[in-house]
């Protein structure tokens, strides 16, 4: 049982660890040094990382938040694993499952001082993945899916779009709504999709 729902188990537990984080987290973001907690629509999740909160103060949110990162680097490797043995084309299950599980190792060192770099390349591997998975949906009946995994993209590009130009003004709320929509599209394909879904 813990075996067939560890994706969904590993997802809970690091939204629990991430919702400590962010209880705890002093305060302070990159539009107001002085503010109090954590505010859904100012700050990042990266925020949550550092030793200490924007604020000044010492940050205990860092390791809930940590922690978090790995339950939730640790899932996914596991869902793009799972999911490449439901693809019978060699090549392409050999992309999803390297590029999504090796990506979730950069995606972990995002708590660290090396972040930028890491958003990088764990979001060029995650969407190299995903864009692997979506071309297989549109090839398949599953029209919800079709449908579920282009915005899914298009919400994470359009994040990408705002984070590499500077425009900061949306990019905390862009960032929580293309968190949530990709744990969404993959608990819904890990449950409800199977290998044949994809047999031509």
């Amino acid at each position: 049982m813990q075996k067939k729902h560890s994706v969904l188990i590993g997802i809970m537990a690091s939204l629990l660890l991430l919702f400590i984080a962010m209880i705890v987290y002093p305060g302070g973001s990159m539009f107001d040094k002085n503010s109090v907690g954590f505010d859904l629509t100012k700050n990042f999740i990266s925020n949550l990382f550092g030793a200490k909160a924007l604020n000044g103060s010492d940050n205990p949110a860092r390791y809930w938040a940590d922690a978090g990162m790995v339950f939730l680097a640790i899932s996914f490797a596991v869902f793009f694993m799972r999911f490449s043995e439901k693809i019978s084309q060699k090549s392409a299950a050999n992309v999803i499952k390297y590029a999504g599980a090796g990506g979730m190792i950069f995606t972990f060192l995002i708590v660290t001082p090396l972040h930028d770099i890491m958003v990088t390349i764990a979001s060029t591997l995650f969407l190299l993945s995903i864009f692997y998975i979506t071309i297989f949906i549109l090839k398949s009946k599953l029209h919800f899916f079709k449908i579920l995994c282009v915005i899914s993209m298009l919400i994470f590009y359009f994040t990408l779009y705002l984070y590499g130009s500077g425009d900061f003004a949306y990019l905390p709320i862009m960032q929580k709504i293309t968190f949530v929509s990709m744990i969404l599209l993959i608990l819904l394909l890990e449950y409800f999709t199977t290998k044949e879904d994809f047999v031509k």
